[in-house]
């Protein structure tokens, strides 16, 4: 009898210093509320001829201790980065530029972290007419390496948008040369996908121009990636 007391309080015991191993809860996903998603944003306020500050505004997202805001101008692709534990940080950013931003949710217990929905917007400026967005390259990833169809062909796909609404075409350039200079043909603004044939062992490059119906276009720059 003593001896099975003595196991059971050593059990006991065991259990209660096992402590709990489930891991921390990880941060979610910030809500992005402004600037709005493919608009123009009016409401910076003039740092100098060059610049205006804008008051990115988010939601608070669950699990999270501090947030960092990345915007990025699409022109330059160069990023401007804010780290804050509030829901909305202020960032002075060229005027009449086309910018990407999105926010990183953090969290002090959790080695993972959470990233929102990327919005693209323009910040105002002079121009009464904006270009579209550089159209945003879906699929294939840049440097990835994909397989091709029974056809021998793989889809391009990809996103674009126009803060004034109106879009009119896309011309998609693709080919073995960077960048590629052979045009697939304009597609109308509905179209945002495009098969095109490949070899195997091959790299290819594709790049995407918009346009817009005041003749207005933007580059999404150049992608690659390798067939199988």
């Amino acid at each position: 009898m003593i001896r099975k007391l003595i196991l059971w309080s050593i059990a006991v015991l065991l259990v209660s210093c096992g402590g709990n191993d489930d891991p921390p809860p990880v941060p979610e996903g910030a809500t992005l509320i402004f600037p709005e998603e493919n608009s123009e944003c009016t409401t910076g306020v003039s740092v100098n001829e060059a610049l205006s500050q804008v008051n990115f505004k988010w939601q608070a997202s669950d699990h999270t201790d501090s947030y960092t805001l990345s915007v990025v101008n699409l022109e330059t692709n160069v990023p401007q980065t804010i780290s804050t534990a509030a829901t909305s940080a202020n960032l002075s950013i060229a005027k009449g530029t086309p910018f990407a931003w999105s926010v990183t949710s953090i969290s002090s217990d959790s080695d993972q972290t959470a990233v929102s929905e990327t919005w693209l917007f323009y910040n105002a400026g002079a121009e009464t007419s904006y270009a579209p967005f550089p159209a945003q390259l879906v699929n294939p990833i840049s440097g990835s390496t994909v397989q091709r169809d029974i056809a021998n062909e793989v889809l391009l796909e990809w996103q674009g948008a126009d803060a004034d609404n109106d879009l009119a075409s896309f011309e998609v350039f693709f080919g073995e040369a960077n960048p590629p200079t052979t045009s697939m043909g304009i597609l109308d603004s509905d179209t945002m996908e495009l098969s095109v044939s490949v070899n195997a062992d091959t790299v290819y490059y594709w790049r995407v121009f918009s346009t817009d119906s005041e003749g207005n276009t933007s580059d999404s720059g150049v992608f690659d990636f390798k067939v199988f």
